[in-house]
Protein backbone atom coordinates (compact mmCIF):
# COMPACT_ATOMS: atom_id res chain seq x y z
CA UNK A 1 0.00 0.00 0.00
CA UNK A 2 1.24 3.61 -1.10
CA UNK A 3 1.44 5.92 1.80
CA UNK A 4 -1.20 8.56 -0.10
CA UNK A 5 -3.40 5.17 -0.43
CA UNK A 6 -2.95 4.77 3.27
CA UNK A 7 -3.55 8.52 4.02
CA UNK A 8 -6.97 8.16 2.27
CA UNK A 9 -7.57 4.87 3.77
CA UNK A 10 -7.02 6.37 7.31
CA UNK A 11 -9.71 9.48 6.33
CA UNK A 12 -12.36 6.94 5.49
CA UNK A 13 -11.52 4.49 8.72
CA UNK A 14 -12.08 7.88 10.84
CA UNK A 15 -15.04 9.25 8.86
CA UNK A 16 -16.32 5.42 9.64
CA UNK A 17 -15.67 6.24 13.21
CA UNK A 18 -17.08 9.28 13.27
CA UNK A 19 -20.67 8.16 12.07
CA UNK A 20 -20.10 4.92 14.63
CA UNK A 21 -20.01 7.30 17.39
CA UNK A 22 -22.64 9.69 15.90
CA UNK A 23 -25.24 7.21 14.73
CA UNK A 24 -25.56 4.70 18.38
CA UNK A 25 -28.37 4.19 20.09
CA UNK A 26 -28.26 5.35 23.41
CA UNK A 27 -29.82 3.13 26.16
CA UNK A 28 -30.81 5.17 29.00
CA UNK A 29 -32.15 2.39 31.06
CA UNK A 30 -28.57 0.52 31.27
CA UNK A 31 -26.27 3.32 30.77
CA UNK A 32 -25.00 1.91 26.99
CA UNK A 33 -24.45 3.07 23.56
CA UNK A 34 -24.98 0.48 21.49
CA UNK A 35 -23.82 0.63 17.20
CA UNK A 36 -26.88 0.65 15.09
CA UNK A 37 -25.39 -1.51 11.69
CA UNK A 38 -22.56 -3.33 10.92
CA UNK A 39 -19.17 -1.36 10.61
CA UNK A 40 -16.69 -3.87 8.71
CA UNK A 41 -13.61 -1.24 8.61
CA UNK A 42 -14.32 -1.11 12.62
CA UNK A 43 -14.30 -4.40 13.32
CA UNK A 44 -18.17 -4.19 14.90
CA UNK A 45 -21.21 -5.80 14.32
CA UNK A 46 -24.87 -4.53 14.70
CA UNK A 47 -25.55 -4.42 18.96
CA UNK A 48 -21.98 -3.90 19.81
CA UNK A 49 -21.86 -2.42 22.93
CA UNK A 50 -19.56 0.90 22.52
CA UNK A 51 -19.98 2.58 25.42
CA UNK A 52 -20.98 1.37 28.78
CA UNK A 53 -21.36 2.97 32.26
CA UNK A 54 -19.46 -0.28 33.78
CA UNK A 55 -17.33 -3.17 33.33
CA UNK A 56 -16.67 -2.20 29.33
CA UNK A 57 -13.67 -1.34 27.68
CA UNK A 58 -14.24 1.05 25.06
CA UNK A 59 -13.10 0.63 21.42
CA UNK A 60 -9.76 2.97 19.99
CA UNK A 61 -9.15 4.01 16.76
CA UNK A 62 -5.62 3.58 17.41
CA UNK A 63 -6.35 -0.41 17.85
CA UNK A 64 -7.93 -0.01 15.08
CA UNK A 65 -5.25 1.43 13.11
CA UNK A 66 -3.10 -0.78 14.00
CA UNK A 67 -4.88 -3.86 12.68
CA UNK A 68 -4.98 -2.45 9.14
CA UNK A 69 -1.52 -0.64 9.19
CA UNK A 70 0.66 -2.19 6.32
CA UNK A 71 3.69 -3.96 7.24
CA UNK A 72 6.17 -1.77 5.00
CA UNK A 73 5.12 1.87 6.21
CA UNK A 74 6.53 2.26 9.92
CA UNK A 75 4.57 5.40 10.57
CA UNK A 76 1.56 4.02 9.78
CA UNK A 77 0.07 4.95 13.07
CA UNK A 78 1.75 7.47 15.13
CA UNK A 79 2.91 6.01 19.10
CA UNK A 80 1.41 7.02 21.97
CA UNK A 81 2.73 10.49 23.49
CA UNK A 82 3.53 7.79 27.04
CA UNK A 83 5.98 5.61 24.44
CA UNK A 84 7.11 8.27 22.41
CA UNK A 85 6.78 10.95 20.02
CA UNK A 86 7.40 14.61 19.85
CA UNK A 87 5.92 15.53 23.23
CA UNK A 88 8.16 12.82 24.80
CA UNK A 89 11.30 14.00 22.40
CA UNK A 90 10.74 17.33 24.15
CA UNK A 91 10.31 16.19 27.85
CA UNK A 92 13.03 14.56 28.07
CA UNK A 93 15.89 15.77 25.51
CA UNK A 94 14.92 19.52 25.12
CA UNK A 95 13.74 20.28 28.87
CA UNK A 96 17.20 19.34 30.38
CA UNK A 97 16.61 21.46 33.45
CA UNK A 98 17.25 24.45 34.91
CA UNK A 99 21.17 24.17 34.32
CA UNK A 100 21.65 23.91 30.29
CA UNK A 101 20.05 27.28 29.62
CA UNK A 102 20.17 29.14 33.01
CA UNK A 103 23.83 29.51 33.02
CA UNK A 104 23.68 30.92 29.36
CA UNK A 105 21.16 33.85 30.32
CA UNK A 106 21.59 35.54 33.01
CA UNK A 107 18.27 36.04 35.00
CA UNK A 108 16.67 39.17 35.32
CA UNK A 109 15.84 40.40 38.96
CA UNK A 110 12.84 40.88 40.30
CA UNK A 111 10.88 43.96 40.36
CA UNK A 112 9.59 46.06 43.22
CA UNK A 113 5.69 44.84 43.78
CA UNK A 114 3.82 47.51 44.88
CA UNK A 115 1.47 47.35 47.95
CA UNK A 116 -2.14 47.56 46.72
CA UNK A 117 -4.61 49.47 49.11
CA UNK A 118 -6.54 47.78 51.63
CA UNK A 119 -10.29 47.83 51.33
CA UNK A 120 -12.16 49.46 53.70
CA UNK A 121 -9.76 51.58 55.04
CA UNK A 122 -7.69 47.56 56.38
CA UNK A 123 -10.35 46.47 58.83
CA UNK A 124 -11.01 43.31 56.87
CA UNK A 125 -15.03 43.65 56.81
CA UNK A 126 -17.28 44.71 53.90
CA UNK A 127 -19.84 46.32 56.27
CA UNK A 128 -19.57 48.48 59.32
Amino acid sequence: MENAEWVEFRRVLREEWKRLWRERIDDKFRGEGIAIRDYDMLFMDRGTIIFASRDARLPTLREIMEMWAPEDIHYAVPPHPSVGGWGKFIRTELKKGPNSRAKAHKRQPKRKIEKQQLKKGGKGRLHT
